[in-house]
């Protein structure tokens, strides 16, 4: 279920000059499936009655390095959002900026890669790598002790400052092996209960109505197209 952190009053704010500024929305990825997915969700996300241009960061010409150090998904959401945002404003974009930071929390393994999923035996080491290490580690573990879920937080950092986020799950199970060719990252070894498939097994249309990713991305588009006026995070 998703859970909305930092939530506050949302109400439309006038001012058509800084609604037309804001239909640009540049997400602080580079992960091209990843963007897929997230045009797949945001499609026909409308603000102020204005239809929204999402973007990747190098669609949007940045280029930048940041550094993940929070504590949480939602630390890190919010870190990755305002770097990408004050740098957008350096360039002279004014621009929404969206930041996820998602990952897989495995019970048995204390909760293991959690924060640390995409850098999980090293950022440079392959998913496949990623996944056949976390299958060692479970074998001989059985069904009922293999509870796991994807957790993703998603931050959007506005131009005026202000910080929204969400964050959002998905339960499973971890499987006994990589099943499927679809997804990307650790979805050939989490099983859907409500599937009994793992999440790289599901269509595009399943996986996003389920996924962690697409429950937070949902939740906070229609704070998006509803206007906002907040506290900042």
């Amino acid at each position: 279920v998703s859970r909305p952190e930092a939530r506050a009053r949302v109400v439309p704010k006038a001012g058509a000059e800084r609604m037309m500024r804001m239909r640009k929305i540049i997400f602080a990825t580079g992960n091209a499936g990843k963007m897929k997915e997230i045009r797949m969700i945001l499609d026909g996300l409308a603000i102020d009655g204005m239809p929204a241009e999402i973007l990747s960061m190098k669609e949007a010409g940045l280029d930048i390095s940041i550094v993940e150090d929070g504590k949480s998904f939602t630390e890190n959401a919010v870190i990755k959002a305002r770097a990408v945002a004050e740098a957008a404003k350096k360039a002279g974009e004014a621009a929404i900026v969206l930041a996820d930071d998602s990952g897989l929390e495995i019970d048995y393994l204390n909760k293991e890669p959690g924060i640390y999923s995409a850098r999980y035996l090293g950022e440079e080491t392959s998913y496949h790598e990623k996944n056949g290490n976390l299958l060692e580690r479970l074998s001989g573990v059985p069904d009922e002790e293999r509870i796991a879920r994807f957790v993703c937080a998603i931050a959007c950092a506005l131009p005026d400052g202000e910080t929204l986020t969400e964050l959002a799950t998905v339960e499973g199970r971890i499987g006994y092996e990589e099943k499927g060719e679809n997804g990307f990252g650790y979805d050939p070894i989490f099983i859907v209960p409500e599937y009994g498939r793992s999440t790289a097994e599901l269509t595009e249309e399943e996986k996003n109505k389920i996924s962690h990713r697409g429950k937070a991305l949902r939740a906070m588009k229609e704070r998006l197209a509803g206007g906002w006026e907040m506290e900042s995070v």
